[in-house]
């Protein structure tokens, strides 16, 4: 392990039956890092979770915790907060008791209490209100009471689930921005878990994509939105998510190699591809319909009569339902994956291949 991993996980495994649960999930963390837990509902983000808290027991695997294997030890041996979906305040207690409650659980001297909520109304915003029920508090001051209980217990480590799931979208983005500051200022080790790509791509230092019970990707919010390592991983992340399409839909000149075809599936970042008339551009395509967004249009389109895509395009498109178009791109945005893997075909002489410096990917593609 390295000396400055704080969180290691070693071939964690938990099933719950055939089809659920997670298997063989490695994972090194840093310390001071906020790591994401990202992907669909049931890909066992929640359950990585429960398992490096304790509420679960893994039927195989290891966890450490600054240097300390804590795989069979009670989540209240693992120096470890954790803050909850549902928030789970008592409603009978006001915010202050809420927050020192788990203080005088453990028996921490009055003086001490005081001094630690102090510290922890400054930090989350809530002074003044000390003396409410959480009856009286707005959705998001409920979360940054359940923010400041994790605080005040003093615990180096802090695991999060989808804690921002209740909130109404506004919300979401200030109590996301307060979060990550406060992360920030503690240095606190953060494992958030979220199925919501903005969040991840927002707050994290690093994005752990699961599918199926097991890491898909492992990279930098830039890396994994730049360097998806399968087709999964590009379609989702992103939004519009990258349009998949058959290689025998493109002309010889722009195949990496011959053959290449009958092999690979490539990829296109909706906001690369550009609207051009028709025969001007590398592929033809009808125009199905649009979205004005303000700031930008979703044009969505059909190519080959079957394959559907979005382009992403600044300011209003006058363009109608029907419409023939062309598209066109840049070379280089154009992200190649076997076709029968899925995995991610790097191109030696690519400027976005392979990843520079990014963390390992644990499910790899060819030639990484």
């Amino acid at each position: 392990m390295n000396a400055s991993t704080f969180l290691n996980i070693q071939g964690l495994s938990r099933r719950f039956s055939a089809r659920s649960g997670v298997g063989e999930v490695s994972l090194a963390v840093g310390r001071g890092q906020f790591v994401v837990l990202l992907g669909p509902s049931g890909c066992g983000k929640s359950t990585t979770l429960r398992l490096i808290a304790g509420l679960e027991t893994p039927d195989a695997g290891s966890i450490e915790i600054d240097g300390r294997d804590v795989t069979a030890l009670p989540p209240s041996d693992r120096s470890l907060s954790m803050v909850f979906q549902s928030y789970a305040l008592f409603p009978h207690l006001d915010v202050a008791e809420n927050i020192v409650f788990g203080l005088k659980v453990r028996g921490v001297a009055r003086a001490e209490r005081r001094r630690r909520l102090d510290e922890a109304l400054a930090v989350t915003g809530l002074e003044g209100l000390e003396d409410r029920k959480p009856a009286k508090l707005s959705g998001g001051q409920r979360q940054r009471v359940a923010l400041a209980r994790a605080i005040v217990a003093g615990h180096p480590l802090c695991l999060m689930d989808e804690p921002l799931s209740n909130l109404d979208a506004q919300l979401r983005h200030s109590v996301r921005q307060d979060i990550r500051a406060l992360q920030k200022r503690l240095g606190m080790t953060v494992i958030y878990v979220t199925h919501d790509q903005t969040e991840a791509m927002s707050m994290a230092d690093v994005v752990v994509l699961m599918r199926d019970g097991r890491i898909e990707q492992v990279a930098s919010p830039a890396d994994i939105y730049e360097r998806p390592a399968t087709t999964f991983a590009a379609g989702f992340i992103g939004s519009p998510p990258m349009a998949m399409l058959p290689a025998d839909l493109l002309g010889a000149a722009d195949l990496p190699g011959a053959g290449a075809a009958a092999d690979l599936v490539f990829g296109i970042r909706g906001e690369d591809i550009s609207l051009r008339r028709p025969g001007e551009g590398r592929l033809a395509a009808r125009v199905l319909g649009q979205e004005f967004l303000g700031a930008e249009t979703f044009v969505n389109l059909e190519v080959a009569g079957a394959a559907r895509l979005t382009a992403r395009v600044p300011g209003r498109v006058d363009t109608g339902q029907g419409e023939h178009v062309s598209l066109d791109w840049p070379r280089e945005a154009t992200h190649w994956f076997e076709r029968a893997s899925g995995r991610r075909f790097a191109l030696p002489s690519s400027p976005i291949d392979p990843p520079r410096g990014s963390p390992a990917v644990v499910r790899p593609a060819k030639g990484y």
